[in-house]
């Protein structure tokens, strides 16, 4: 009786948020109809299907454009992040020291420095690719951080008395205790990664979907600049999946102890 009352609860997990995303655009469909909502205002599902099919091939191109040009920028958030995280954490000192000018950093709009990389790099794919690190490198510096400089300093104690070394409490405790601190931050830092990249585009590129949606509404083609929209955020929630199935890969230990503590 439990198993079956297991199943049926992981099922409904499982189609809830599909349930609620057609809920939701069967809502949408029906507000635009029976309301008569002007389409350059609102494109009705319909209307935005209709135009995904029609533009399918610009449509996938500039998807791609802009899906490589963030997983580049994330790419190198992700490798220059958890390096700078382990340096940060490795000492209390130095996390003290350099988080008040990263929360500086962190404060400055990214939009305001796109016109400064085209100056330096040109209309193109790198001022996108160095928004997308900008924008997802903070995350995963502090939570990286974070993860290290929250370690229980009893327990940094006993492994000294052990005859540990401080490289050794890093490797072999640090590192693994900070995993889920880094997945979670891989979690938001690769959509806020798309942001980067799509805000670049509508300012400076000659490719990609912020730069399709910056032409379809000069062109007042509404219905197209939501079909972008829609484009995006499948890449999003398809990268968002990615990362959480690692995740739950990764570190199934603190999975099993968050629920053990929820019990």
């Amino acid at each position: 009786m439990n198993g079956l009352r297991n199943r049926l609860i992981r099922t409904a997990d499982a189609t809830a948020p599909l349930l609620f995303t057609v809920a939701l655009f069967v809502i949408w469909e029906v507000v635009c109809r029976v309301f008569k909502v002007d389409p350059f205002i609102l494109p009705a599902p319909s209307r935005i299907v209709e135009a995904m099919i029609r533009y399918w091939q610009p449509l996938l191109r500039h998807s791609f454009v802009t899906l490589w040009t963030t997983m580049v920028g994330f790419g190198l958030a992700v490798v220059f992040g958890v390096a700078l995280g382990l340096v940060v954490g490795w000492s209390r000192t130095i996390y003290r020291s350099l988080y008040p000018v990263m929360i500086g950093f962190n404060t400055i709009p990214k939009v305001a420095v796109v016109p400064i990389l085209v100056i330096w790099f040109g209309i193109g794919e790198v001022p996108a690719i160095i928004t997308a690190f900008l924008i997802s490198f903070f995350p995963i510096v502090v939570n990286v951080a974070t993860g290290l400089a929250t370690m229980e300093p009893e327990l940094e104690d006993v492994l000294r008395a052990l005859g540990a070394r401080k490289l050794d409490i890093m490797l072999k405790v640090g590192i693994p205790r900070t995993l889920p601190y880094l997945y979670g931050s891989l979690k938001v830092a690769i959509t806020l990664a798309f942001v980067g990249t799509v805000v670049s585009e509508t300012i400076a590129a000659n490719a990609g979907l912020g730069y399709l949606m910056v032409q379809a509404g000069s062109n007042f083609q509404m219905s197209l600049v939501f079909a972008g929209l829609i484009a995006l955020a499948i890449e999003g929630i398809a990268m968002y999946a990615v990362f959480a199935y690692v995740e739950r890969k990764s570190t199934r230990w603190a999975f099993r102890s968050s629920m053990s503590a929820g019990a």
